[in-house]
C-alpha cells in the first residue's frame, strides 16, 4: 500500500491493484518515486496565489459525494469563486439523491427531474443565488430518445414558473450516469455580483 508521506499515514493508493502502466503514469505524474515512496504534494507558486474558492453544499437535501458508501466519490457538490466584482458558482453534476446519498424516485424520470431541480435550487440558495443567476446547464439523460420530451416538459414548466428570461444556455446529452438507477443529472454555472444577494 502507498501511504501519504505526511504524518497521517493515510492510504492514497493500493499499490497491489496497479497495473504496470498505471504505476508508470503515477510515477511520471510525480505522486510516486521509482522505489514506491509517495512524494510530497506540489506547492502552488507563491508568486501567483490561487483564486479564492470554497466548496458549496446543501446537506439538508443531498449529502456530500465523499460520504457515499460503500465508495466515496472525490468531488465537491459545487465550488464558489470570487473573481473581482463577481461570484461564480460551478455546480457539479447533480441528480435525484437525498441527504443520505440514496437515489430518490427510482424509475420515475419526471420525479427525478423535479428532485434534481430542488437539489440545485438548494445549492444556489446556499450562496444567496437563484435560477435567475444560472447562465448555463449541461443536462445528461440516460436515455435521451425515451425521456427528452418529458425532460423538456418539466424544464419548461419549471423555467416558466420562475419567469426566466433569457433562458440559460444549455446542452442535452445522452450519457451513462454514475448509477444505473439515476435517469437525469444536471450541471450548472451561475454568476452574480459579489457581496450582494441575487434578486429572484
Amino acid at each position: 500500500m502507498i501511504e501519504d508521506a505526511g504524518t497521517t499515514n493515510e492510504q492514497i493508493i493500493d499499490e497491489t491493484q496497479l497495473s504496470k502502466n498505471e504505476r508508470e503514469e503515477i510515477i511520471q505524474l510525480g505522486l510516486l518515486s521509482q522505489d514506491g515512496q509517495v512524494q510530497p504534494s506540489p506547492i502552488h507558486p507563491s508568486e501567483r496565489p490561487p483564486i479564492p474558492k470554497r466548496d458549496v453544499n446543501a446537506t439538508e437535501v443531498l449529502n456530500e459525494a465523499y460520504k457515499y458508501l460503500p465508495r466515496p466519490s472525490s468531488f465537491s457538490r459545487g465550488l464558489c469563486l470570487d473573481i473581482g466584482d463577481y461570484k461564480i458558482l460551478l455546480i457539479s453534476g447533480t441528480a435525484s439523491v437525498d441527504d443520505s446519498g440514496r437515489t430518490v424516485h427510482v424509475g420515475d424520470f419526471r420525479a427525478q427531474c423535479w428532485r434534481t431541480y430542488r437539489n440545485i435550487t438548494s445549492l444556489l440558495e446556499s450562496e444567496g443565488m437563484t435560477w435567475h443567476d444560472i447562465i448555463r446547464t449541461s443536462c445528461y439523460l440516460r436515455d435521451i430518445e425515451r425521456d427528452y420530451n418529458d425532460f423538456n416538459e418539466v424544464r419548461t414548466a419549471f423555467f416558466d414558473w420562475l419567469k426566466l428570461d433569457p433562458l440559460p444556455a444549455s446542452t442535452g446529452i445522452q450519457a451513462r450516469i454514475c448509477r444505473e438507477d439515476l435517469l437525469v443529472e444536471i450541471e450548472a454555472i451561475a454568476v452574480c455580483p459579489s457581496n450582494s444577494n441575487s434578486v429572484s
